[in-house]
C-alpha cells in the first residue's frame, strides 16, 4: 500500500482518542437522558433489504448507498433508524410493550457530497414513541428533545413546532422546497419549486398558505403540556414554515434550533403514524425525532459546555526491570481489583524516563515505580504527575495515596 491510501474515503472519518472522548460523552449524556424518561434501547442492522428504504424516504432516495450482495440480492446501508425501527415494530409487534418507547444510536449511511457538517457515515440518536396517536405523545417526544439540550448546559434550545395536517392540500415536492426557506429565502423557493415543474403562480400560493396557518387543537395540547412539564414560552414557539422533507412526515413537526448555531437546526422530529404500515402492513402510530449528533458536539464545545478529557487510566505501574516486574505486576493486579484503571509499561528495556514520558503524554495523573530498593523495603514510590511530587509509601498503603 502506498502512502497516498492510507487515508480515510470521503465522507468517512477517524476519531482519535481526543475526539472520541467528547463523542462518548455526549453519547453517554444522551443515552443517560433517554433512560432518565423510561426509554429502552434497540439496534438493528447496518444493512437491509433496498425494498425496505425505496418509496419511503422521498426525494433523498437519490443517497442511498445501494449494491447488490455476493447473493445478488439489493441491500442498502441504513439510511436511517426510523423506517428499520418500523420494520420492527411490525415484526415484533405481539411481542413489544405498548406504547412501545424506543432509542437507538447507531451509524447511519448517505452518499451525501462530502462538505462541512455532511458526512457519509455519521451517528444518529433517535427516540420515539409507537402506539400511541394523540398529541400528548407529540409533546412528550419535544419535551425530550428540550430536556436533552437543558441537561446538556445550553443556555436556551428553542422547539420550533408546526403541523403536516395544516398543510394539506400542499403537493409534497412543494412542501420540500418550503423546508428550505430559511436557508434560500422566498424568491429561493419559489425558484426550486419551478424547477420541479410547479407553475410560479401555484408556488407563490402555496407560500401564502405558509403565511395564513396558525395553531390547530393538537398544538395547542402540545404547547400547554410542554408547559406543565417546565418549559415556558421561551423554549418552544409556533413556526409555519418548518415543513419537514421526509415524505412519511404527517402530523406534529418540529426542529430544536439553538440562537448561537445559526448554521440550521440541531433535532429534527414528526409524527410519522403511516409509515409501520407501509413497511410491515400493521397500522401502528408513531412519533419520534433524531437529534443532529456533529451539530449539537460542535455547538457544545462552542459553547464550552464539555468538560477536560483525559485518559480513563489513573495510574501507569512502571517496570523498573526484569527482576521487578513481577513485583509491578502484583501492584497492577491490586488496583485493578480496586476498580482503578491501570496499566503496566510493557516493555522493560525503556528507561525510566521514557516510561515516565509515556505517562506524560496520555495525561495519566498517577505512576508507581518499584526499584530494587523498594523491592526489599516493601514499598513502591508514587509519583503524582499532575503536582510534580513522589513519595515512598509502603506497598499495603498504596490505595491510600491514589484519589
Amino acid at each position: 500500500m502506498t502512502n497516498t491510501k492510507i487515508q480515510t474515503l470521503k465522507g468517512f472519518r477517524d476519531f482519535l482518542p481526543p475526539e472520541a472522548m467528547k463523542r462518548q460523552w455526549l453519547i453517554n449524556q444522551i443515552k443517560t437522558t433517554f433512560e432518565l424518561w423510561g426509554y429502552d434501547p434497540l439496534e438493528t442492522p447496518t444493512l437491509e433489504p433496498l425494498e425496505l428504504f425505496e418509496g419511503q424516504i422521498g426525494e433523498d432516495e437519490k443517497l442511498f448507498f445501494k449494491f447488490e450482495d455476493s447473493g445478488g440480492r439489493k441491500v442498502a446501508l441504513r439510511y436511517d433508524q426510523t423506517v428499520p425501527t418500523c420494520r420492527v415494530v411490525g415484526q415484533y409487534f405481539q411481542d413489544l410493550p405498548t406504547p412501545f418507547k424506543r432509542y437507538q444510536i447507531q451509524a447511519a449511511y448517505r452518499a451525501e457530497k462530502p462538505q462541512k457538517g455532511r458526512f457519509r457515515e455519521f451517528l444518529q440518536c433517535d427516540a420515539d414513541i409507537f402506539g400511541l396517536d394523540g398529541p400528548e405523545a407529540d409533546a412528550e417526544v419535544i419535551a425530550l428533545s428540550l430536556d436533552i439540550y437543558r441537561r446538556l448546559g445550553f443556555p436556551k434550545a428553542i422547539a420550533k413546532i408546526n403541523d403536516r395536517s395544516l398543510l394539506t392540500g400542499v403537493p409534497y415536492e412543494a412542501i420540500s422546497s418550503i423546508d428550505k426557506l430559511e436557508k434560500i429565502g422566498k424568491d429561493g423557493v419559489i425558484s426550486d419549486m419551478e424547477k420541479k415543474g410547479i407553475l410560479k403562480k401555484e408556488a407563490e400560493k402555496y407560500l401564502m398558505k405558509i403565511d395564513e396557518i396558525k395553531p390547530n387543537a393538537a398544538l395547542k395540547v402540545i404547547f400547554d403540556y410542554l408547559k406543565r412539564l417546565g418549559f415556558d414560552e421561551s423554549w418552544y414557539e409556533f413556526d409555519p414554515t418548518i415543513a419537514r422533507s421526509f415524505s412519511y412526515s404527517t402530523g406534529p413537526i418540529w426542529e430544536i434550533k439553538i440562537p448561537e448555531y445559526p448554521t440550521g437546526s440541531v433535532l429534527g422530529g414528526e409524527r410519522f403514524d403511516d409509515l409501520v404500515k407501509r413497511v410491515s402492513g400493521r397500522a401502528v402510530p408513531a412519533t419520534g425525532f433524531a437529534i443532529g449528533f456533529d451539530r449539537t458536539l460542535e455547538v457544545a464545545e462552542r459553547l464550552k459546555l464539555l468538560p477536560n478529557f483525559t485518559t480513563s487510566t489513573k495510574v501507569l505501574v512502571t517496570v523498573f526491570n526484569e527482576k521487578t516486574r513481577d513485583a509491578s505486576m502484583q501492584t497492577l493486579l491490586l488496583l485493578r481489583k480496586s476498580g482503578i484503571n491501570s496499566e503496566l509499561y510493557i516493555t522493560e528495556s525503556d528507561t525510566m524516563s521514557k516510561q515516565l514520558k509515556y505517562a506524560d503524554k496520555k495525561r495519566i495523573p498517577y505512576a508507581v515505580i518499584i526499584g530494587p530498593d523498594e523491592l526489599l523495603k516493601d514499598e513502591v514510590v508514587v509519583k503524582d504527575l499532575k503536582n510534580k511530587t513522589q513519595q515512598s509509601v509502603p506497598s499495603l498503603s498504596l490505595l491510600t495515596h491514589i484519589r
